[in-house]
């Protein structure tokens, strides 16, 4: 039957059968003879079919939709076999692309410059790359080359920063660590000149400050693995030399043993592929060959005869050596003495997939402890959600549905007799002291916040991959920029609810444009210039310091504007009840208020303690921090306790007839920041114990105040919000004159 159709029937009709048919149909056709063992290959299969046919006769005889649809449904296909092998960090991403695929036909890939997936033929030269010395003792980073080693041949060249990458203190340049794919070797690099006595106590001192080299090969960081006390750690970079026990000599590490996993890939033709920031592409004709997917050293310290290696040139072949146990054997650093480096190259072929070969560095122990956090916080989040409920259907519902069937007289008699929040009507919407600067940190709590839940988000998703150096907070700031315009509407609106008038709207929104901006900036100048006195690479330069004050007055003080001009042409809010003239005295108490808010922080830090403590480790410790999606909840329920905190304190505030409830209703929340610098504090003296020196500890401490700073601000934003919100509804629900 199929002979007697046309050929582009027959074409359709030969898609159609490898589509439908099973393996038993499709072995009774002589055209088809060939063996489909794994899902998927009937597609390859029909694929390569269907080249060869295009490819012999013209193109306008193969119907561009009917190319389409197979591409894009064998293209779900891939995308859906990739989902199931992907790591449960990255699976809702997967999942909204293939989602994507299929509501949109005609959808169109795109890809990132540099992270897609490069294929390299055997015998190609790649060139490894260095970043900055970094050192979990000191915490200041290092450039590679500000220490004896090989140079390139062409020279010494920087590669293209992002802003992130900069403000991180990340260096990256070439190194003259030259790799041919799929070729062991083992090679001389270099022998230097007899070190001077300045270069000698550098390089002990980087050796006894752990300072660690950080190599990068098509964009992975080179990983070692030490044994300890029976486990296997695991760890990015080398360090640049060690100090053995019992031992007075310091020897440097100047041989290098790189093992790189190399996966082979056989093209195939029009794939779908996924780069490591999780974005889809289709590549076409894309050559055979092996691709990198892991890279590991074991470095070693050996001394060689300096007079017989400066003889020969560089990547010259020498002998493989196996790594010295005698300190004999290994390289001391000391004044005169001239240092060979070589390393050596194995190719180990290996299953792991391109996608995957992040996981190694991305995985992350201690999932339960992180189901634990969530679990608890949830706890937190049901106690108060049961306070709340008792407040607004018990106590609350109960007295107004009182107050309102009373007639006039009684409700006179009954404010004369009763006590508690009712009493208050008239002081409750009483202006608060310095009203101006709490609507800025409210406006300014709300642009971090924004900031970052959307970071987050795209994080959890995948956009933000750790392989793309410097994106999240590059990304952050971003967002911040531009997010301006919502801190300005706030802000404003806040302030002519409080006033009554848009009156001095414009020093508001100059006032939320600057005042957290204007601390972090003169927090980091103080530490730029302790980076700047010890020529570190973490100093930011004079040209980024300009960068960033142009960033700042360009955009987000004119979006700050904009918004601010949006609040005052917004619908006012107007108050249930009148204030009156003559303040109300509020009764004594006991203990002072500002105890209970102080102490309100400590039910927000009871959800997020556990999560700061993985964050701080990757930061301080050079680990890779890529669990959004437990940040997410986590991130979530504080929101959610902030708000009953907060609403909780307020109603408490009221009960005693204490109408000033603005500023504690957003300290209430906010005071979770004290207790994230005293936890900041209790981690730097009991779990950074190897971090030396006033400079490294005064560093510390100005990055954990900015952290705090965000946090309180954000947090006291959400209580105040909510506190304002429920006041609001409470006595509007108030019938009086």
């Amino acid at each position: 039957m199929a002979h007697d159709l046309t050929p582009q029937k027959k074409f359709n009709y030969e898609i159609s059968v490898y589509r439908i048919s099973t393996w038993q149909k499709e072995r009774k056709k002589k055209d088809l003879n060939c063996t489909a063992r794994k899902e998927g290959e009937d597609d390859d299969r029909v694929y390569k079919i269907w080249r060869v046919r295009a490819a012999s006769r013209p193109s306008s005889s193969i119907p561009p939709a009917q190319r389409r649809e197979f591409l894009i449904k064998r293209s779900q296909r891939i995308v859906a076999a990739m989902v199931a092998k992907m790591p449960s960090s990255q699976w809702i991403s997967a999942s909204l692309l293939v989602l994507l695929l299929s509501l949109h036909p005609g959808v169109h890939a795109f890809y990132l410059p540099g992270t897609f997936m490069h294929t390299y033929t055997p015998g190609e030269v790649i060139s490894a790359k260095v970043n900055s010395l970094t050192s979990i003792e000191t915490e200041v980073p290092f450039s590679y080359y500000s220490l004896p080693y090989c140079k390139p041949q062409d020279g010494v060249k920087k590669s293209a920063e992002n802003l992130g990458e900069i403000l991180m203190g990340d260096q990256i340049d070439n190194s003259p660590y030259r790799f041919r794919v799929n070729f062991s070797e083992s090679v001389y690099l270099c022998t230097t000149d007899p070190l001077t006595k300045e270069q000698a106590e550098l390089l002990k001192k980087r050796a006894r400050d752990l300072y660690q080299v950080n190599m990068i090969l098509d964009n992975l960081p080179v990983m070692r693995f030490t044994e300890q006390n029976g486990m296997t750690i695991q760890w990015t970079g080398f360090p640049v030399g060690y100090n053995p026990t019992g031992s007075n000599e310091d020897y440097i590490i100047n041989h290098l043993k790189f093992r790189v996993l190399v996966h082979p890939y056989q093209a195939q033709g029009d794939v779908v592929v996924t780069s490591e920031d999780g974005v889809a592409m289709v590549e076409s004709d894309r050559k055979s060959g092996f691709q990198i997917v892991g890279f590991e050293v074991v470095p070693c310290s050996v001394r060689r005869d300096p007079e017989a290696m400066s003889k020969l040139k560089m990547y010259d072949k020498v002998d493989s050596v196996n790594c010295p146990l005698e300190l004999e054997k290994s390289q001391a650093i000391r004044e005169n003495e001239r240092i060979t480096f070589t390393y050596e190259v194995e190719y180990v072929k290996s299953n792991i997939r391109w996608p995957s070969r992040w996981d190694a560095y991305l995985k992350m122990d201690g999932a339960k402890v992180h189901w634990f956090s969530i679990m608890n916080s949830m706890m937190v989040v049901f106690f108060l959600a049961g306070i709340v409920f008792v407040i607004f259907l018990r106590t609350v519902r109960r007295d107004l549905t009182r107050y309102e069937e009373m007639d006039k007289e009684a409700q006179a008699q009954m404010n004369e007799e009763l006590s508690g929040w009712k009493l208050v009507v008239g002081d409750v919407f009483r202006e608060p002291c310095c009203s101006k600067l709490l609507c800025v940190m409210v406006a300014d709590g709300i642009q971090i916040l924004g900031m970052a839940v959307v970071t987050i988000v795209f994080a959890a998703l995948g956009f933000l991959s750790p392989a793309s150096r410097g994106m999240l907070l590059t990304g952050m700031i971003i967002l911040y920029l531009f997010l301006g315009i919502i801190s300005g509407y706030v802000g404003v609106r806040l302030w002519r609810t409080i006033k009554g008038t848009t009156e001095g709207w414009k020093s508001v929104a100059w006032l939320t444009s600057c005042f957290f901006p204007g601390i972090v900036f003169i927090i980091l100048t103080v530490l730029n210039s302790i980076l700047w006195g010890k020529k570190s690479t973490g100093a930011l330069p004079i040209s980024l310091f300009f960068t960033l004050l142009a960033l700042w007055f360009c955009i987000s003080v004119p979006l700050t504007l904009i918004g601010g001009l949006l609040g005052t042409r917004a619908a006012s809010i107007d108050y249930p009840v009148r204030t009156n003239q003559i303040p109300r005295e509020i009764p004594e108490r006991k203990f002072p208020s500002w105890l209970l808010v102080l102490g309100a922080g400590t039910l927000p830090f009871g959800t997020l303690f556990i999560e700061l403590f993985f964050i701080l480790s990757s930061i301080w410790l050079g680990r890779f921090y890529y669990v959004f999606g437990f940040l997410f909840i986590v991130l979530s329920l504080l929101i959610i306790v902030c708000g009953e905190v907060s609403l909780v304190l307020t109603y408490m505030h009221l009960c005693v007839e204490d109408w000033k409830w603005w500023w504690k209703a957003f300290f209430a929340s906010g005071s979770v920041a004290f207790y994230v610098f005293l936890y900041s504090i209790n981690y730097l003296v009991f779990d950074l114990r190897s971090l030396s020196g006033p400079v490294s500890a005064t560093l510390y401490l100005g990055y954990s105040l900015i952290m705090a700073l965000a946090i309180m601000l954000s947090t006291g934003a959400i209580g105040f919000l909510l506190s304002f919100y429920f006041v609001h509804y409470l006595f509007s629900s108030v019938k009086i004159d």
